[in-house]
């Protein structure tokens, strides 16, 4: 019986486990990089993470504004992760490609609302509210 070969990632254990792990972290923040629409989202987090120490008037509400603002670029780097991967299959049009395509989209436009949502609440309450 021959031996499947195994991820070398799985037979590493503790401190050498996790540095490697980071390491495929960080390859995967700078691929996304190149991506237009992330590139996009990483600009606009850089100038709202801080905002929301600014706009926030307590902690709660800094956590939410800046949360809602990370989980807009972690929701893009799984919508990538899904299109590279249906890409990998090949260029032809396929309709459940097309679909996963469509569902990773969604996906992030459902996130850049909640954003939208909460931050627009931040800015009522800060400004306009009681």
């Amino acid at each position: 019986m021959s031996e499947i070969p195994t991820n070398p990632q799985k037979q590493r254990r503790g401190l050498n486990r996790v540095i490697h792990a980071l390491g495929y972290s960080l390859q995967g923040l700078h691929s996304a990089f190149y991506e237009p629409a992330f590139r996009q989202e990483l600009w606009l987090s850089i100038l709202l993470i801080p905002a929301s120490f600014w706009v926030g008037q307590n902690w709660v509400e800094v956590s939410l504004l800046s949360s809602t603002v990370v989980l807009v670029l972690i929701v893009e780097l799984l919508n990538t992760g899904l299109e590279t991967a249906i890409d990998r299959i090949g260029p032809q049009w396929h309709d459940l490609s097309k679909r996963c395509k469509d569902l990773g989209s969604a996906a992030v436009l459902l996130s850049l609302l909640l954003c939208l949502g909460v931050w627009t609440a931040a800015l009522y309450g800060r400004w306009l509210g009681a």
